[in-house]
């Protein structure tokens, strides 16, 4: 059996940006950069399914900010509309090594992937898949792992040409997502925005070092770095968790006409973290 695996290190800079000043970089990169092949006008959804212990223990490593964390998701490229068991979708450990964002995934049918991650169940792979597919089932097992909450939006992709092969820019509006109906096929499935709907986040991701140009383009926009994690977003918007200093609050932002509200949950400051009896 072929190796579906696929892996990749990146530095990763978020910005949170309204969506017509998003559009008017789009452009500008545009001048620069090349549209992601798989990107067509308008974007492509992407929606994620994340697991987490009972006691959230991947989003309190993040509120925590530990150097080395990681998350386990299934994440599906397109729309909702029409998802079988034979759907593609990629089973993807995320981690933070430092300042590094590493992203190892494997491509599986997607009754497959549950089996994996919902049933617990061994599934046939290459040996070269061997190590990822047994980290996986030892994560799932081993911190019993749930579904937890799930994120969509819709993103845009730029690539970069020439010398600046390894630069990617997304930028995704739209988020939103639900913490309930964890079938990516539930029909009517009730998603709310997690983030307010006039704002988009703005990824710039680099193999290595980011390009002048990108930063000199942040300063004249006046574009200020944000630590924002959809996750967490979704975590927080839905009262999973009391909202933490990273939560995107929208009195804090420039206001906009005809918002949709946020989930209304209690805006407390941040808490400690409940104990975990199976943390190691």
């Amino acid at each position: 059996m072929a190796s579906r695996l696929h892996a990749f290190n990146r530095y990763e800079l978020k910005y949170l940006v309204p969506v017509e000043q998003a559009a008017q970089i789009r452009d500008e990169l545009g001048e620069r950069m090349d549209r992601d092949l798989h990107s067509p006008v308008g974007g492509y959804g992407v929606w994620s399914l994340y697991y987490d212990t009972p006691q959230l223990r991947f989003y309190w490593e993040k509120i925590e900010g530990l150097k080395f964390r990681r998350k386990l998701r299934i994440r599906h490229y397109g729309d909702l509309d029409g998802v079988t068991d034979d759907s593609p979708v990629c089973v993807e450990i995320k981690q933070r090594v430092n300042r590094v964002t590493q992203k190892r995934r494997i491509t599986l049918p997607y009754a497959t992937a549950r089996r994996l991650c919902d049933e617990r169940e061994m599934i046939e792979h290459s040996a070269k898949e061997n190590a990822f597919v047994d980290e996986v089932l030892e994560l799932v097992v081993r911190l019993n792992l749930q579904p937890t909450a799930i994120t969509g939006y819709q993103r845009e992709a730029l690539v970069g040409r020439d010398q600046d092969t390894g630069l990617r820019v997304t930028f995704d509006r739209r988020i939103r997502g639900r913490d309930r109906d964890f079938h990516f096929g539930t029909p009517n499935a009730e998603n709310r925005f997690t983030v307010p709907p006039h704002l988009s986040v703005m990824e710039v991701k680099v193999n290595e070092r980011t390009p002048y140009w990108i930063t000199d383009l942040a300063a004249r926009r006046n574009l200020s770095l944000v630590r924002v994690s959809k996750y967490v977003q979704s975590i927080e918007a839905f009262g999973l968790a009391p909202r933490s200093v990273f939560h995107v609050r929208e009195e804090d932002l420039p206001q906009a006409p005809a918002l949709v509200p946020l989930v209304p949950t209690p805006a407390s400051p941040t808490t400690r973290r409940p104990t975990e009896a199976s943390h190691s």
